[in-house]
């Protein structure tokens, strides 16, 4: 029997998909109460195990334990990240939460604005790496866990995304491990009685087409625009027609959804400047009308090449700044008051980018998307905006199983032609037609980058990025010289618009002026 009557488990977000499997391993039953089921066997993978449960763990996760036996407290992240942890020493006291507001706000904390992370954000467009946009607050990275003995924090990395590519099998051999795979997640999910009915996001593409098919989703939602070079919606619905299941679309306009944003980036913990986090939120908040539980198909892009980014090769002594960089250190520096040149966008990439050197280009580059950009931009934004609408989303294909499938795909089979995610492409298609297997990547774009343009609704825009905040971080002359370049035709500088605007209302939001 063990014993866990000294074992706290102090925070829990996620959910645990090998539940059955952990349950006969640990000897627990399982009630068919989820909160109860998966309290105990964090606290018997402890016991048994201890910070070894992490090998053991599939699903998404985020823990703070509290061993009392021996005055240690740990908290852990799911090896990929799909949950937030952050963590902070306020006082003496070791504190740590999926939701970075909490721990802002903790008696004795000193809310400071960390200006090393604005500059690695104004190069990214997304928090990256373990600081935060605090002072004294800390993101735990992916595949790690922290201890804290009372006095002491030390960081241990258990899990990394290793590429070993098997040139043994065939391209037939490989879709069908991953069809059989993604059936054992699958299988899992609908195993778990405790949650009778879900839905699912989809879009045009193959990554929420394969997981709306082969799951127990009773009906798709997605969001659609009336610019129909942006809008999947038709493309989402007749995937939804031939499976012959329900779909809903919640179509969003320009006035909602610049209306929106101060609300997303005030849940959102740290500004994100991805535009499609404002559309997910609307997304969301439709969803939660007639669903609880909700799948998405992330995960796949990073594990199996997905980005156009992937296949274009690097030019010679160039370091991949994953697959999302929206300004040079040129540009940062025009626009950013007190730039220090100490601060490199490098930076957070270098350590990983050393260590991958031995692996093919493909293996180096998904390596950093998995370890940077993923949990950086795509998990902030699924978790912090699922989470804030009420619902809770799965992300299946975000499975380790399935990334200890993809690590091991030659290069060869990822890309194919013009394909990208070839194999993965061909297990899609034992449950899905061709043309929907082997449909061009389409995204999730947002036509913010019209909207923008347009005088009805850009006001407010203008008038924050020439404001008085904006002109304690920037100068504003530059900035708005962007603006202008933007309103005469240079559309690709809305990235950079966007991602200034949304810290401007995120600073705001939590620091008043």
């Amino acid at each position: 029997m063990i014993n866990t009557e000294n074992i706290e488990i102090s925070y829990f977000s996620g959910y645990i998909r090998n539940y059955k499997k952990l349950c006969d391993e640990l000897g627990i039953a399982d009630t068919g109460n989820r909160e109860t089921r998966e309290l105990l066997i964090l606290k018997n993978a402890y016991a048994k195990w201890q910070m070894k449960m992490t090998d053991h763990l599939c699903g998404a996760f985020a823990v703070h334990i509290r061993d009392n036996n021996t005055a240690t407290e740990y908290c852990l992240r799911d090896q990929v990240g799909q949950k937030q942890m952050f963590y902070a020493v306020v006082n003496g006291k070791f504190i740590c939460d999926g939701d970075i507001d909490k721990i802002a706000g903790a008696d004795g904390f000193e809310k400071k604005l960390n200006m090393r992370m604005l500059q690695q954000y104004l190069f990214y467009g997304y928090p990256i790496g373990s600081e935060t946009f605090y002072e004294g607050i800390y993101k735990l990275r992916p595949g790690h866990y922290a201890e804290w003995n009372g006095s002491e924090l030390k960081l241990v990395r258990y899990w990394s995304p290793v590429f070993e590519p098997d040139t043994s099998k065939t391209e037939d051999d490989w879709a069908e491990e991953i069809k059989n795979v993604v059936e054992e997640i699958l299988g899992e999910e609908k195993a778990d009685t405790a949650l009778p009915y879900k839905e699912s996001f989809l879009s045009g593409g193959v990554d929420s087409s394969y997981l709306f098919a082969a799951s127990d989703a009773q009906a798709a939602n997605t969001v659609g625009y009336e610019e129909s070079g942006f809008d999947e919606s038709a493309l989402a619905r007749q995937t939804a027609d031939i499976l012959g299941k329900k779909f809903n679309v919640r179509m969003i306009s320009p006035g909602e959804y610049f209306s929106r944003i101060p609300l997303v980036m005030d849940k959102m913990g740290q500004p994100l400047g991805d535009a499609s986090a404002v559309a997910f939120s609307i997304g969301c908040a439709a969803v939660k009308e007639h669903a609880d539980v909700v799948y998405s198909g992330e995960g796949i892009d990073e594990f199996f090449g997905g980005y156009n980014s992937h296949k274009n090769p690097l030019k010679e002594g160039w370091t991949y700044l994953t697959c999302s960089h929206i300004m040079s250190e040129e540009v940062v520096k025009s626009v950013m008051r007190g730039f220090d040149e100490n601060v490199k966008a490098v930076d957070p990439v270098a350590p990983l980018w050393n260590e991958v050197q031995n692996q093919d280009e493909l293996a180096q580059k998904l390596t950093i998307d998995i370890s940077l950009w993923l949990e950086g931009d795509i998990y902030l934004n699924t978790d912090r905006t699922s989470t804030a609408c009420g619902i809770e989303l799965h992300t299946p294909f975000s499975d380790i199983r399935l990334f200890n499938v993809a690590r091991r795909i030659p290069a060869d089979f990822k890309f194919r032609n013009d394909q990208n995610k070839y194999v993965f492409r061909k297990a899609a298609a034992s449950v899905l037609p061709d043309e929907v297997a082997f449909r061009k990547k389409v995204g999730f774009a947002v036509p913010i980058r019209k909207w923008l343009a347009d005088e009805k609704f850009n006001r407010p825009i203008a008038d924050t990025l020439s404001g008085e905040i904006s002109k304690k971080f920037f100068n504003t002359e530059v900035i708005m010289d962007m603006w202008n370049k933007y309103l005469g035709g240079e559309e690709y500088l809305w990235s950079r618009i966007f991602a200034l605007y949304a810290f401007l209302v995120w600073y705001e939001k939590k620091f008043g002026c």
